[in-house]
């Protein structure tokens, strides 16, 4: 009892400035992944997916996805951490572009972009997080500051995860591949069979001798990556790309049904709260009605929002942005 006392205290007492999620870190130094055992001191990162854990009531599933798009609100993390180890086993350094998604296999190369002011940068994905209901990304400092996004403390994002280069990564950490050949070996090709949807995803990594090649992804990569080796670990290097910026709003994204009549009674519930929509979106040739509250005005707003939505008995609702 004292110890969950003081557990929860310290919680409590962690500042907000740089939204850094304290009880996922908590975990990370009790087993990475919420109880999964840290490698010994020294012991390079490898391949890993881990299975599903909770925290605070919520279950995730860690799965490998190399076609993943979203969008969210990204926070960081860096001066707290410095030094200590990530879920993957490696030392989290706040000079290097990675970060902390809450399923993503590690490694894996994610495209970030600050939608608010059109900044890109590549991270690799060396962790687990964040925790917190209304983020979808943690990066780690020198991202944050790369993105323009450090002094504010959270930025809109999307995140697309890059599916060539992310597989090599992963056959080589698989395959225990000398570091020094890690960037001749991410420039060569790789094929990827597409799993049929999110949902049924193995949650067992691919293995290697079933990768097959659907025509959109079989392009072969004609450079490497651009990127450093550190203690047999592969960066990805600080590359800012302006993209194009489009005005989007916050949503709280309740629910999503394969029928209508189930959206709107949803719909119906949640106006007491806010003005909710119904929002028809194909996937994959499937129809769905996507329940959304807002839009939000600002980051806090959309917190609050989400916040109340949970409450109101909608454990799975997430905030979105588009």
């Amino acid at each position: 009892m004292m110890f969950r006392f003081f557990l929860v205290a310290c919680i409590l007492l962690v500042s907000a400035c740089t939204e850094v999620q304290y009880a996922a870190h908590m975990s990370k130094e009790f087993g990475g992944t919420l109880g999964s055992a840290l490698p010994p001191s020294g012991q390079q990162g490898n391949f890993k997916v881990g299975k599903p854990y909770k925290v605070d009531g919520r279950t995730y599933t860690p799965r490998e996805q190399y076609d993943l798009v979203e969008t969210g609100i990204a926070s960081w993390y860096g001066p707290g951490f410095h030094g200590k180890r990530t879920a993957s086993g490696e030392k989290f350094d706040k000079h290097e572009l990675t970060a902390a998604h809450r399923t993503l296999q590690m490694p894996s190369l994610v495209r970030v972009t600050n939608l608010d002011n059109g900044r890109s940068v590549i991270v690799r994905i060396n962790d687990r997080g964040p925790f917190k209901r209304s983020r979808v990304i943690d990066v780690s400092e020198k991202a944050a500051e790369l993105l323009g996004f450090k002094n504010i403390g959270t930025a809109k994002v999307r995140l697309e995860v890059l599916q060539q280069e992310s597989l090599r990564l992963a056959q080589l950490a698989r395959q225990g591949v000398n570091p020094e050949h890690y960037q001749t070996a991410l420039a060569e090709p790789v094929s990827y069979e597409k799993p049929a949807s999110y949902e049924t995803a193995s949650l067992e990594p691919v293995a290697r001798q079933s990768l097959t090649a659907p025509s959109e992804v079989g392009a072969p990569l004609q450079t490497s990556l651009p990127g450093h080796l550190r203690d047999g670990e592969f960066y990805p290097d600080p590359v800012v790309m302006e993209r194009p910026v489009t005005a989007t709003r916050i949503y709280v994204q309740a629910g999503s049904f394969g029928v209508y009549d189930n959206a709107l009674r949803l719909r119906d519930r949640l106006m007491a709260i806010s003005n909710a929509t119904v929002q028809q979106t194909e996937v994959r040739g499937q129809t769905f009605y996507r329940v959304r509250v807002g839009p939000a005005a600002s980051v806090e707003e959309a917190d609050e929002l989400l916040s109340r939505v949970v409450n109101s008995g909608h454990g799975d609702a997430m905030i979105v942005v588009e």
